[in-house]
Formats: structure tokens, sequence, C-alpha cells
């Protein structure tokens, strides 16, 4: 109850100043044939830095998802990438580690690939270009629209949309005063409130709406609990016609314990929703393994009309991450729990009692590994129109960014301290004793903050970077053109308060310079048929962690800016109730860094004797190139007024080209071996390379629709670890070809009108409807001779897979006030 009461207090809310148009009805129609809805009336203020692919009239490859099918779609314990799972060339995989776990690879490139802007905003994180939608939790309850941009997009800034770029829209707030109120529950114990209100437009110059979150859940594995709210605050003045400002400020704190991949052998022995991080201590069952954050995100807007054919668009926006993630602390003088053999759960209680009977140096604890962050940038966009049929945008984008890293005590597990001896400051050693919560609330604030708080590493980064962009696009009757620009500068420095002697903590500072340019036209003929071409060349610094190796201040003098080119041809047409989009891409991309990681277990800790079993192993893979191509189709009809028909497909050819250097890094970030690995004709893994789907909703009476999507997918490939090389004698060679599959989700909505003001809507879903059993993803690559092992599906029982969620259900009722 008393968690409950805290998600009661968190607040939420968004502001608009647009116009609410009520359609007429032969606008409905054309909304609902249409296969990108306009995003005209959704948008807040800061338009002209949100790239939209209705906002430039020469097309892209684009899906544009809505709010009723984010809450439609993403209900019970699902991240908002469940409303992706229906895109082509789109892959959602990664949901049975936990709560926000998911991860989306696009065009087969991953999200450190892939573009994501929250208005705007870019969201990916600037160290590693990675998002944990973890830390996004609440963007389904905020985004009013997604628009999925494939390939070479519309974004105007200087970064390297090559798998995509997905911009969220957040929702707008009603003219009127009013709010809504909704509740779903879920498999596996899971509920989720929300409750929001707007104060509508005060006088056409001030508004402010609120919406407050709280959700929690069991978890489908076993023991993968979480819990969070959602907050998003937003005040927003009009001083006059030709200005409006917004402010917003928005979070998701919320913690969630996770599940590893296993062994195909451990998997079916102890069942599917089986997970080795977990044990028991004084009858409790708990979990090793546990991310915890929180990341507020404030911004402001400001709409300048400058005249009748300029005007300025602004952003500031700041991010502040606090958190990390918890495990078993491995290193000299320490061991991890021992498995118990009848039930594959960690026998941590024998280790408990052990440490609590004796005290002293904990040979077993929980470490918490820490990542703090303070962001703050700046975009910047001016629109000018030179003349009826051309249009001329210029822009700048600015940030600086500090990360703080390092890992400190999360549980002594019964003992009285740790000793920690290799930090090079701290010479003559000390013992830690002081622990810290695992609470996204606390860890605001509470965390070592003192240096002999901290174990294994301790370092510092800050990271400056600033582009500028412009583009041209000439439209005129049945022709559009464009051409963009973007030039960009990266600096970056480290600082090493572990490995290093106070003199001699402060790395060489680098600075590397980027651009990129694209350009593309389109024609129209016969009104109902538009060809397009798009090329795009990107020169891209570096991510921060490959410009430096080892986890140490040792400068990476090979790391190039990685160079990518992509091409694409499509294809639209469109008549009263049928449209279909046809796309043809080639992306090749040279200099890529990519990483993977490998759990050990006592199966394979011949690999690496100097790990613990139950951690894990990563690598950086650096000088890979891949290339991509493919041909993705996506349509829709509507033969009656009350049945809507969907479908696409997607066929991709991703291969690696050359050979890798590959470096294995182990939990305290210590180097354990280079290597070498030939990857030329290489399938690239992580994602389905086949994939087609099918849907439809279908009014039954008025008020009640039901709907279903029906996916196919295969070609899907484990990813390919260089661990695996330290035994190519037995592995084989090639790619681990996992099987394919095919699933199917259903719904019911039904909506009622209470009175004019107020609406009530109940919505099931059945995902997974016949409770498919397959493989979703592998992290390791054994062949089916390997060892001479059994196998499943044709599937070694030696490879660490994740299985994808059995049935799964959830219900909400929503109640507009």
């Amino acid at each position: 109850m008393k968690l409950l009461l805290v998600g009661a207090f968190a607040l939420t809310a968004t502001l608009s100043f647009a116009q609410v148009v009520e359609p007429t009805d032969s606008t409905k129609v054309v909304q609902q044939e249409d296969e990108n809805v306009s995003l005209g009336e959704t948008l807040i203020v800061g338009k002209g830095v949100i790239d939209l692919a209705d906002d430039r009239k020469t097309p892209i490859a684009a899906t544009t998802i809505t709010k009723e099918a984010i809450q439609q779609k993403v209900a019970g314990a699902s991240d908002i990438t469940q409303a992706f799972v229906n895109t082509p060339s789109v892959y959602v995989a990664g949901q049975s580690g936990g709560f926000g776990e998911s991860r989306v690879v696009t065009r087969g490139f991953d999200q450190s690939n892939t573009a994501f802007l929250l208005n705007g905003q870019p969201i990916n994180g600037m160290d590693d270009g990675k998002v944990y939608w973890s830390n996004w939790s609440g963007m389904s309850d905020i985004a009013n629209a997604v628009q999925i941009q494939r390939g070479l997009g519309s974004s105007k800034l200087a970064i390297s949309s090559v798998g995509g770029t997905y911009n969220f829209v957040t929702k707008a707030t009603e003219k009127k005063e009013g709010g809504e109120f909704s509740a779903g529950i879920a498999n596996n114990y899971y509920f989720k409130s929300t409750f929001s209100y707007n104060t509508g437009l005060i006088n056409n110059k001030f508004g402010v709406s609120i919406m407050m979150t709280h959700w929690q859940g069991n978890g489908y594995n076993i023991g993968t609990k979480g819990e969070g709210q959602n907050y998003f605050i937003s005040f927003g003045y009009k001083p006059s016609k030709h200005h409006t400002l917004n402010f917003l400020f928005t979070g998701a704190p919320q913690w969630h314990d996770q599940s590893n991949v296993n062994t195909l052998t451990d998997l079916l022995k102890y069942g599917r929703k089986y997970n080795n991080n977990t044990g028991y201590v004084n009858g409790k069952l708990i979990n090793e393994r546990r991310n915890y954050y929180q990341k507020p995100v404030a911004n402001l807007n400001w709409d300048w009309e400058i005249g009748k054919n300029t005007s300025l668009s602004t952003v500031l926006y700041a991010s502040w991450g606090r958190g990390g993630g918890t495990g078993p602390m491995t290193g000299a003088g320490t061991v991890s729990a021992t498995r118990n053999t009848d039930t594959g759960l960690k026998n941590i209680q024998d280790q408990f009692d052990l440490q609590s009977q004796n005290g002293g140096n904990a040979n077993y604890a929980i470490r918490q590994s820490v990542n703090n962050h303070q962001w703050y940038g700046l975009v910047t966009n001016l629109n000018h129109k030179i003349t009826d049929n051309l249009n001329f945008n210029v822009g700048f984008d600015l940030r600086t960014f500090k990360g703080e890293h390092f890992q400190q005590l999360g549980n002594l597990m019964g003992a009285d301290y740790v000793t920690v001896s290799k930090n090079l400051q701290y010479p003559n050693g000390y013992n830690i004793t002081n622990t810290f919560s695992p609470n996204p609330w606390n860890a605001i604030s509470h965390y070592a903050k003192n240096a002999t708080d901290k174990l294994s590493y301790n370092y510092s980064e800050r990271i400056n970077y600033g582009g500028m962009f412009g583009q041209f696009e000439y439209a005129k009757e049945n022709f559009t053109a464009f051409f963009q620009g973007a030039v960009s500068n990266q600096t970056n420095q480290r600082w090493d308060y572990f490995n290093y002697t106070k003199e001699n903590e402060k790395s060489q500072k680098l600075s590397h310079w980027g651009y990129n340019l694209k350009g593309g036209l389109s024609f129209t003929i016969a009104e109902n048929h538009k060809v397009f071409a798009n090329a795009g060349y990107y020169s891209r610094q570096p991510y921060h962690n490959n410009l430096f190796m080892n986890n140490k201040n040792d400068v990476n003098t090979s790391a190039k800016n990685e160079r990518i080119l992509g091409l694409e041809l499509g294809y639209k047409f469109k008549s009263r109730n049928f449209w279909a989009n046809f796309n043809a891409y080639y992306t090749t991309w040279e200099n890529r860094v990519t990483g993977s990681s490998l759990l050990i277990t006592d199966s394979n800790n011949n690999l690496y004797p100097t790990v613990t079993p139950g951690t894990y192993v990563n690598f950086v893979n650096q000088g890979v190139k891949q290339e991509h191509k493919g041909l993705e189709l996506e349509m829709g009809y509507k033969p009656i007024r009350t049945l809507e028909l969907k479908g696409y497909a997607s066929l991709g050819d991703w291969k690696y080209k050359g050979s890798t250097i590959s470096r294995a890094y182990d939990e305290n970030q210590n180097l354990l071996a280079t290597t070498t690995e030939k990857l030329d004709g290489l399938r690239v893994g992580d994602a389905a390379q086949t994939q087609f789907g099918a849907g439809f909703v279908y009014q039954v009476i008025k008020g009640i629709s039901v709907d279903a999507d029906y996916r196919y997918n295969d070609r899907l490939y484990g990813s390919r670890t260089s661990a695996v090389t330290n035994d190519t004698a037995n592995s084989g060679s090639g790619n681990l070809r996992l099987p394919s599959y095919n699933l199917m989700d259903a719904g019911i909505t039904w909506n009622y009108k209470l009175t004019d003001r107020n609406k009530l809507s109940l919505r099931f879903n059945v995902n997974n409807v016949f409770n498919t059993i397959y493989i979703q993803e592998a992290s390791t690559n054994y062949q089916a001779d390997y060892k001479g092992a059994q196998t499943y599906k044709g599937v070694n029982v030696n490879n660490q897979v994740f299985f994808g969620y059995g049935r799964t259900w959830n219900a909400t009722v929503r109640i507009t006030l």
C-alpha cells in the first residue's frame, strides 16, 4: 500500500497550444485509409525540431504508430517496443530478460546505431549510443505517436540514422478541461494505474495537464519482479501569437530483477522460466541482478514565428541519470554462490550463513555497478521559405555530457567488510563497510561519493559535441528534391581514479570531426503513384567507449570514423480504400565496432578459467564491415467501412565482410584476451532476416471491435561471439540458425459513451494466442555436432538462449473524466 501511495503522487503532464480541430467526415475517411495518419494536430511546441516524414515532401520509408494503437497494443507488462513488432524490417527481442529489457533491431542494426528522438531531442547514450527501455517505461503513457523512419530518415541533425530514426511525439493536451483514469491487470500479478487531468487553455495563454502512473508485477520468468512510477509535468505560456514557450519535466524511476540467457540444457531441465540469478536467503527468493535507475529529463521549447515565411524552433534540454545494476562480486579472493543441482537456483543461504557466522572479509557479496550522468543540450532550427517552391533549414545541435562509472557495495551478505587492494591511489588498501540500496528514488543522492567506498573501478568521462546542419527542399507540382548536409566535432576525455595515480589520472583529450550528406528526389505519376530515391553518406565519430582501450586511459590509435553508405528506392500507391509502400535499400558500414556477451557457466568455464561461473564476459569487436540490402512491403485495404486489413513483408540479406579484432573483458573490466576472427560471408545475427505478417480490425457492432495480428520470423541467427573461436575445433563454422516461428496476438475493444463528456473503454489482449514455444535469440554459436551433444529443434543444447514469452494476457479499463 505504501508503494501504491508513492505512485499516486508521481505527477505527469504535457501541454500543447495547437488548436484542436475536429476532422470533417472526408478527413476521417482519408485518415483511415492512409498508411501514415497525419501528425499535424498532435504536435506540441518544437515542431521545427521534430523531423517527421510529413514535414518533408520528398518521401522516405516510414510507418506511423498512433496513440490509439499504442494504448491497445502496449498494455500489461510490455515495453513500448511491443507496438513496433508488426513493422517491416523491425525485430523486437530481449523481453525475457525482465521489465524494460527489450531491444529493437532495424534493418539488421541494433539500437546503438539507430536514432531515437523525443520531440526532437536525442536520447541515445552519448558514450555508447545505447537505449535502455527501462528508463523510458513512461513512453507508452506520454507518446501521442511514434514515427519509425527506416534507413536514412528525415532528421536534419548531425546523427547517423543508419538503421532508422524513431521519433516519439508526446501527447497533445486537449483544448477542453478534462481528465482520464485507467487501470490494468495482466499475467503474473501485474498491475498499473494512471490518472491524468488537463486544465485546458486558461485565457488562451496558459495551461497545464497532469498524469500519474504506478506499476508493479512479478515478471514472466522466475525472480523477475519489477516496480516503477512515471511522471511528466509541463507548463506552457503563449505571450503573443508569435511566441510559444513550454517547459516539461519527465522521468520513470524503476527497479526490476533480471534474467540471464541460459544454456538449453538448463532450460530444458529446469523449465523455460528458469533463472539462475536467483536463490534463497532466510526463506526469501532473491535475485543477484537488479537494474535500478531514474533518468529525469527536462526541456524548454520556444517557437517563434518571425515572419510570414520564417520561423525558429529551439529546445534546451537536460538529463540526469542515477542508478545502475547489481551482480555478484567477483575477482581475487571472492567466490560466487554455488548452484543447487536439484533446482538450478543458487545456493546462497549456505554462503550467507557462513559469512554471518565467521564475519570478516566477504568472500561473496552483491555489488552495484553505477552509471551516473549529467547531460545538457540545445537543438535549434531556422526555417525560411525562399520562394513558393524552395524551402531552407539551418540549425545547430550542441551537447555536453559527463558520466561517472564505479562499483559500490549493495549487500555484504552477512560479512563485515570487503577489502580493496588494487586502487593505485590508495596503495595501502582499504576496507569497505558502507552499503547502498538499489532503489531508484534513493539513487538520486545516496550513492558512493567517497573514493574509499568504491571497488573494482572508478572513472569519469566528458564528451562535448557540436553539429551544424542545413537542408534545401524544392517542390513543384509532381516533382520534389532535397539536399541535406551536416558537420560535427566531438571531443572525448577520461579520468581514471582507480588504475592510475592522481598525477596520471587524466587521459589525453581526443577530437574527431564527422559529417553526413543526404539527398533525394521524387516523382508523382497520375496522382496515385509516387516513386522516390534517396542516398546518403556518413562519416561518424567512434563512440567514447571505443576510443579508449582496456577500460583504461589507453588511446585506441586505430579507432577511425565509421563510414556508412545508404541507397534507397521506393514506390507508393494510394487510392480511396487501398495503399501500398514498397522499398528497396542497400547499406554498407565500414570500421564498425560491435559488442556482445557470453555467460560463463560450469560447462564453458574452460574458455576463461579466471572468470567466476555465473558472470559475463563482454566482447568489443573492432574493424567490422557489414553489407545490408533488402526489400520491404507494407499495405492496407479497407473493403468495407467496418473492416480494415493490413499486411507487411521484408526480406533482408545482411552479411559481414572481412575480419575483426575482438577483445574480451570480465565484469570488473579486466582485459582477458585479444583475438582475430574471420567473419567474411557470415550472417548478421540478432534479428530475423525474413519477416511477414498480416492483421485486421473489424467493428462487430457500434462500440465493439476485434483485431488480430499474425507475424512470421525466419532466417534468424544467433549473435556470434569471439569466445567460440577459443574452441573452434569443436564448435564448427558458420552461423547458428535458429528455428523459424510464427505468433498470433488478438484483442477486443469496447467503447461506451456515458455522457457527452465521459467515455468508458475496455480492452482485453492475448499475446501469443496459441502458446507457441520458440527461441527468440541466442548469444553463442555452437553447431549441431559440437561435442556430440543433443539438439533441440536442431539447436545444440550447449547454446545459450532466451525463449520468447508463452501466452500472456492483459486487461485495461479507461474512463474519461
